[in-house]
């Protein structure tokens, strides 16, 4: 009886370790999976925003597109092409093309390239707009003295006025013109000479921050003239 009561306790003993071994490896095996899935779920992205009603219906029941990033710059020669589909007016009244002189590539003070065309007319000669825009700026400097910055309707492009004796009555920042428009009207004032009264005009070619000081210039020279 002794040893059947042995052998008993010696089978109970091993059913006890064999599930408690068990019992410990399923908890360990569990413990794994719950981790596991805990840093799928931190990694996993985002979900993407689901659109309203409104925005289903009004974009076909697609999700409602991200906003466009900001185009830049055309190139150069797609600026000038551009450009020369316009038919940009001279912009001083009574200059005909063949009167015109190309010193975009004149020297100035400081070794600085002129970047622009000089129209010689008599004082007081009507400026008029050499494209479609809007006003961007009016501004005084030293050396363009009364000056004006055209932006054409897709600000793409600067078109600039300097050395103006005055502007035309009720010319205002932010007004919209039209191509032939009165400006203002030929001067010296700045650093031109008193006895050259003429008209400093020039284009660039605006950044994508549209900023009216700055720019690539372009010579109007070929596309006035042409």
């Amino acid at each position: 009886m002794r040893r059947i009561d042995r052998r008993r306790q010696e089978r109970l003993r091993r059913r006890l370790v064999s599930f408690g071994i068990s019992f410990a490896l399923g908890a360990l095996v569990a413990t794994l999976l719950t981790d596991r899935l805990q840093r799928r779920a931190s990694h996993s992205p985002e979900p993407l925003p689901i659109a309203t009603t409104g925005e289903a219906e009004s974009s076909g029941g697609r999700p409602p597109r991200a906003p466009a990033v900001e185009a830049a710059a055309p190139s150069m020669t797609e600026a000038i092409a551009d450009l020369a589909g316009r038919n940009l007016l001279i912009p001083v009244d009574g200059v005909t093309a063949n009167r015109l002189m190309d010193t975009f590539n004149d020297s100035r003070a400081l070794a600085r390239r002129h970047d622009a065309i000089d129209i010689m007319a008599p004082r007081g000669t009507e400026v008029r707009a050499a494209d479609d825009g809007t006003i961007a700026k009016l501004f005084t400097s030293k050396a363009g003295g009364l000056t004006i910055y055209q932006f054409d309707p897709t600000q793409t492009f600067s078109y600039y006025y300097a050395h103006l004796d005055r502007y035309a009555s009720g010319l205002a920042e932010h007004q919209s013109v039209r191509r032939g428009q009165l400006l203002g009207y030929v001067g010296s004032t700045g650093n031109a000479s008193e006895n050259a009264p003429h008209l400093h005009f020039a284009i660039a070619r605006l950044g994508t921050d549209r900023a009216w000081w700055k720019g690539d210039p372009i010579n109007p020279y070929p596309l006035l003239a042409k």
